[in-house]
């Protein structure tokens, strides 16, 4: 049975609804917010893993920095490549699963941003993924992982949501805590006209000290967790679950 994240008519299909132009557009202070978690100078090598459409890494390099853009979905990197070259911008895009992508201590700095971690049916595989950027990284370098913590998904579970975008599109997600609170499972139903499209996305959960002891389990030295990428605290008023590891 092929995994979700395989599906690639699912990376086509909700495209426009995880990419809208206002979340593009958030990239600028985003990155803001990246350079001084990273702790990084103009020119340093930075990683962007699962790098969706390059709206980071094209952030990235207008600032000066040295991208590789790593990416499963050849149909992102193939429009990230094509918004790079528009600008003139230089990145290496990267075709790869990143249970795959390592490169020993070629980076200064990498990110994982936007609930792209924790696809994987074996939690070992996500391990697996950690180890692989903790090589990539110089001594020092920082490993920024933002996702949607288990606790904050507790404390704000909705089971149904609806989305009715400007063009007539609804997208309607269905959610479901399965496996005692170890992962979740949305249903992704996609209407446009009499035209329907669904997907099923499982991805595993983590608390704020389960990701950093799978960190520190990676390899990585020391570990921080905030409520942002404004680095707020995590605490019962965070927004995400923002891990910073430090090799």
């Amino acid at each position: 049975m092929s995994n979700w994240y395989d599906d690639n008519s699912f990376w086509e299909t909700f495209q426009d609804y995880m990419f809208d132009p206002a979340r593009i557009e958030l990239a600028r202070t985003e990155v803001d917010k990246l350079v001084a978690l990273l702790k990084l100078d103009r020119g340093a090598r930075v990683l962007d893993l699962c790098c969706g459409i390059g709206r980071h890494s094209i952030e990235f390099a207008r600032r000066g920095f040295s991208v590789t853009s790593v990416d499963r979905t050849k149909l992102y990197l193939e429009q990230a490549q094509a918004s790079a070259a528009k600008e003139g911008l230089q990145i290496e895009f990267v075709q790869s699963d990143m249970r795959e992508f390592s490169r020993r201590e070629a980076f200064d700095g990498a990110i994982n941003l936007f609930t792209s971690f924790g696809f994987f049916d074996d939690a070992a595989d996500d391990l697996r993924v950690a180890r692989n950027v903790c090589e990539s990284l110089r001594v020092g370098g920082k490993f920024i992982v933002d996702i949607n913590g288990k606790e904050i998904i507790a404390g704000k579970f909705r089971e149904r949501d609806w989305n009715h975008r400007d063009d007539g599109t609804i997208v309607m997600e269905e959610r479901r805590v399965i496996d005692g609170w170890t992962r979740i499972e949305s249903r992704w139903i996609h209407l446009r006209g009499t035209e329907r499209r669904e997907s099923k996305v499982v991805v595993r959960l983590y608390s704020g000290a389960e990701l950093v002891a799978l960190m520190k389990q990676a390899g990585f030295q020391h570990v921080e967790t905030y409520g942002s990428l404004a680095a707020t605290s995590y605490d019962n008023h965070a927004e995400r679950l923002v891990a910073v590891a430090t090799k």
